[in-house]
């Protein structure tokens, strides 16, 4: 489980000394512990729980580094960026722009969609084949354009 190679992450970070780590992994866990408390959860969290958890962190920790950019300050930029790779470690990984493309030109193909009005259609189609591994986003623009929406 998910939940219990973070806590085992955590100890060994601390034998390690990894600060950086250390401190991303109190986070995390902390986040985990207040999407219990929030949701009304005893016990462990399913690992699609604690993906969707740390996913809305990575979400996080990606608009920072793109203020922090924007603000001129590389060095936010550089610590968000080696705490956003701690975090990284533990979602799945991210589907390139090819493999959602040819996700969206599958759902296409199937859902028969021709226009920009069948854009919810595809879209909702397309979001649980995706889920957790690309951007809505990005999704949403590449399915635009193959449906002359752009």
């Amino acid at each position: 489980m998910l939940e219990i190679e973070i806590n085992a992450s955590l100890k060994n970070a601390m034998k390690q000394k990894d600060q950086v780590s250390l401190s991303v992994l109190r986070m995390m866990i902390s986040e985990i512990k207040n999407y219990k408390i929030a949701n009304l959860v005893k016990g462990d969290l399913s690992d699609g729980d604690v993906t969707l958890v740390l996913q809305k962190m990575a979400k996080k920790y990606r608009e920072s580094i793109e203020s922090f950019e924007k603000g001129g300050r590389p060095d936010l930029v550089e610590k968000e960026t080696s705490e956003l790779r701690v975090l990284s470690a533990f979602l799945p990984q991210d589907l390139t722009n090819i493999e959602v493309e040819g996700l969206v030109q599958k759902v296409i193909g199937e859902t028969g969609a021709t226009s920009a009005a069948d854009l919810a259609v595809v879209m909702k189609a397309v979001m649980p084949l995706v889920k957790g591994r690309a951007d809505g986003k990005l999704v949403n623009e590449m399915v635009r354009k193959k449906l002359g929406a752009a």
